[in-house]
């Protein structure tokens, strides 16, 4: 790969022509609509938060530098951002005010129009330092993937992005990495993460790509998974598949709960739709049940009482329901000794019941279990009046009774 440094360039040359698009969340062309600023395989624009693209602009109206900046040159002549997408965008829509912010001088702010002339002229008259590479397309991506020099690092499915850059990529991202896109608030009920970030883009992926493999591919790491479905879809021309799917998931878990809080936010419910959305489910039931497990203070896993209801309240380990203390145990423990010894029977209970070789033994209390008595998911209590030590045997036999 064939790298040249270029000097000569100024914030001046680089942000002419610059237009911040903010249904896309990007920037899109510079040096007078020769640099495409964030091509395909380019993260979203992260840096306007106030501060990050803020700190951009005053590092260069101090004159600190900003570190370098690598550009791609395509046969056609244009040119695309390699690394440094954030820091351009930040001082190119200071400058020519697209999606416009201020910065502090001399304890006031100000936008680029109102500097004073001097400050606009050092700003504008501010040399960068740029390499352009030329090379071939799979050179580009890994130098793309390995530099990363300033900035946020790249989480996995931007690197993704990279990797399987195209029009499907383009299209997933104008849907599911939009954070103005109208229905990103329903989402983020069950999706967790930054869309700018591509949290959302992952999800949709991570739920297609488990919906639509066999058995064999469900049981893969789920990375290897995503970057499967992306490369055998990178050059279809549309996103149907993956988001009818995403559509239809989300709409699921619209029909079964009602709940809304935090709870609900980051469940695997591409897995959970696969698993259960054959049964059948009265939205008013589980509305009942979630309110209720959800200010039981017995159940220390509230997230996990959403596969819990709809795999039938089958396995309480779900929830994690709260289990007897020590001290608990070893009262109970003590009287049903004491008290068996006294009558010459085991103290299991039901070994005691059921007679024969183990009618009369007495078990040690690493040998035994703390049990309810009336189950928990039949409104028993974790407490002494509520407890029982069984032996080990007899505990895994009773289940859920």
């Amino acid at each position: 790969m064939k790298t040249t440094l270029h000097t000569e360039w100024t914030v001046g040359d680089v942000s002419k022509g610059f237009v911040y698009d903010k249904n896309e969340d990007k920037g899109l062309f510079g040096l007078d609509g020769r640099l495409i600023v964030c091509p395909q395989y380019q993260r979203n624009y992260i840096y306007g938060d106030g501060k990050k693209d803020v700190a951009v602009v005053e590092s260069l109206l101090k004159g600190y530098p900003i570190g370098l900046l690598y550009f791609v040159k395509n046969n056609d002549g244009m040119y695309e951002v390699l690394d440094g997408q954030q820091r351009i965008t930040s001082f190119a829509r200071f400058v020519e005010n697209s999606w416009p912010f201020s910065v502090y001088v001399d304890g006031r702010p100000r936008y680029f129009e109102s500097l004073d002339e001097n400050l606009q002229k050092k700003l504008l008259d501010t040399h960068l330092t740029i390499y352009v590479c030329e090379g071939e397309p799979d050179e580009i991506q890994r130098w793309f993937e390995t530099i990363n020099i300033a900035g946020v690092p790249l989480v996995k499915q931007e690197l993704r992005n990279a990797a399987y850059h195209g029009q499907f990529v383009t299209l997933a991202r104008e849907r599911f990495s939009n954070s103005g896109n109208s229905n990103m608030s329903r989402w983020q009920t069950y999706v967790k993460g930054d869309p700018k970030r591509q949290a959302v883009l992952e999800t949709a992926f991570d739920w297609v790509s488990y919906g639509k493999a066999d058995i064999e591919g469900r049981k893969k790491d789920k990375d290897i998974r995503i970057s499967e479905y992306m490369a055998e879809h990178r050059n279809d021309d549309n996103i149907r598949e993956m988001k009818e799917y995403f559509d239809t998931v989300i709409d699921w878990v619209d029909s079964v709960f009602d709940y809304t809080g935090t709870e609900l936010c980051g469940q695997e419910w591409g897995r959970l739709y696969e698993e259960y959305h054959r049964n059948s489910y009265r939205k008013a039931d589980v509305s009942a049940r979630v309110n209720d497990l959800m200010s039981d203070p017995q159940v220390t896993n509230k997230r996990g009482i959403f596969e819990y209801i709809l795999g039938g309240k089958k396995d309480p380990g779900l929830i994690n329901v709260r289990v007897f203390d020590r001290k608990t145990i070893m009262e109970v423990y003590k009287e049903q000794t004491d008290k068996a010894i006294l009558q010459k029977i085991s103290n299991c209970p039901l070994c005691a019941l059921a007679g024969g070789v183990n009618g009369t033994r007495i078990y040690k209390l690493s040998e035994m279990d703390a049990d309810h008595v009336t189950a928990w998911s039949k409104g028993g209590a974790t407490d002494k009046n509520n407890c029982q030590m069984l032996c080990k045997t007899h505990n895994r036999a009773k289940g859920n009774r």
